[in-house]
């Protein structure tokens, strides 16, 4: 799967999932008897097609085939996506691991799965963005719909709007596509406010949250859970896809977020509550952005590998010193001490009332007021 790879100075560096697959196996994440490591196939033209158009995947295959002839008229062989050779088959395995969740899911055979070297969602149905090639977290929204899952819940924390899980399914009412990023103000890809809410079939089904620039902890969280519960409730999915991007946390060179390593594990559990509590437990989770190789990205996606799981980490657990041993001998850096930042996480629930001076009460208030009303929610006490 590191076969997804930019080239050098890329942000989406390969060795993100390979520093995080080393954590966790040295957690003993890999080792419980429940959990399952499979290795994905390469996504045929039919799956990628069930989200994405003909044309779009002939391109990307012709792109990959000579990356001397770029398309940039769907995004490939850009400065966010530059073209490579065997693009398609890396950016097809990727999607491969979601599918393969989809259909352990449907055959029953798990309850969660976990594909941290996912989570492409700025991929749209014709052209590839923002890193993206093809949108996996769509594909597999898609293969549980057309195994007869009723209604799906996408619910995506990355710093960055989920505009092209949120396109693809703009027209459909069975999916509920909820996005907490950085305000499009401030933050590529400049979409994502509370007044996108789906399309005419499908009103009230796309939600977003754009959280002014330096939120931290204390204010996502507060977003989080005054936005986020009511909505799924009402909802009612059969199953939970989520996006994991941790690009929100503090020291991500790419975003202007506060967010530490524990509240993103607070996230994580958050989400996970939420498959268990209506969903059955049945739950994916992908990866995503996230810039920070060393200190952030795989401790943040071993929480979630561990919380799926159903085996939490304390957040005082030393970091294995194998791990902090190979990242010191191989990047010439010192790795963290603890699986956590070490904060104070707090935050104020709704119930204790909208403040009109606080900038993310009031991105709060616009999504409410503009969702919960179709979902028979009152968006004042709800």
């Amino acid at each position: 799967m590191t076969a997804y790879n930019f080239g050098p100075g890329h942000p989406m560096a390969p060795e993100r999932m390979d520093l995080t697959a080393r954590l966790a196996s040295s957690l003993g994440l890999f080792d419980l008897d429940h959990v399952a490591v499979e290795a994905p196939d390469v996504a045929d033209d039919a799956a990628l097609e069930s989200v994405h158009s003909p044309e779009f995947v002939a391109a990307v295959k012709k792109v990959s085939a000579d990356p001397g002839q770029p398309d940039e008229s769907r995004g490939l062989g850009t400065e966010d996506d530059p073209a490579f050779a065997g693009m398609h088959e890396a950016a097809a395995r990727l999607a491969g691991a979601s599918l393969l969740s989809a259909s352990r899911i449907l055959d029953g055979s798990a309850l969660r799965a976990i594909n941290f070297g996912g989570g492409m969602h700025h991929a749209s149905r014709e052209r590839a963005s923002g890193f993206c090639i093809y949108n996996d977290a769509a594909l597999a929204v898609q293969k549980l719909l057309d195994g007869g899952i009723r209604r799906v819940a996408y619910i995506d924390v990355d710093a960055h709007h989920g505009d092209g899980t949120e396109s693809i399914f703009w027209d459909d009412p069975r999916v509920l596509t909820v996005s907490l990023h950085e305000s499009g103000l401030t933050l590529f890809p400049g979409t994502g406010f509370a007044n996108e809410i789906g399309g005419p079939q499908a009103e009230g089904t796309a939600v977003n949250v754009a959280l002014p620039s330096g939120t931290g902890d204390a204010g996502w969280l507060r977003a989080f859970y005054a936005v986020v519960p009511q909505l799924v409730a009402a909802f009612q999915p059969e199953v939970i896809v989520s996006q994991h991007g941790c690009d929100s946390h503090r020291l991500d060179p790419l975003t202007h977020l506060n967010l530490s390593v524990d509240g993103q594990r607070e996230a994580a559990s958050a989400v996970g509550n939420l498959a268990a509590r209506h969903c059955d437990n049945r739950w994916i989770a992908t990866g995503g952005g996230g810039y920070n190789v060393l200190q952030v990205v795989p401790r943040s996606w071993s929480h979630l590998i561990a919380i799926a799981a159903g085996r939490p980490v304390p957040l005082r657990t030393p970091v294995p010193q194998d791990w902090r041993d190979y990242v010191e001998d191989k990047f010439g850096s010192s790795a963290p001490a603890l699986m956590s930042d070490d904060v104070e996480l707090w935050w104020r629930s709704w119930e204790v009332g909208f403040d009109p001076n606080d900038a993310v009460d009031r991105t709060v208030m616009a999504t409410r007021k503009s969702v919960f009303p179709l979902h028979g929610l009152d968006p004042w006490f709800d």
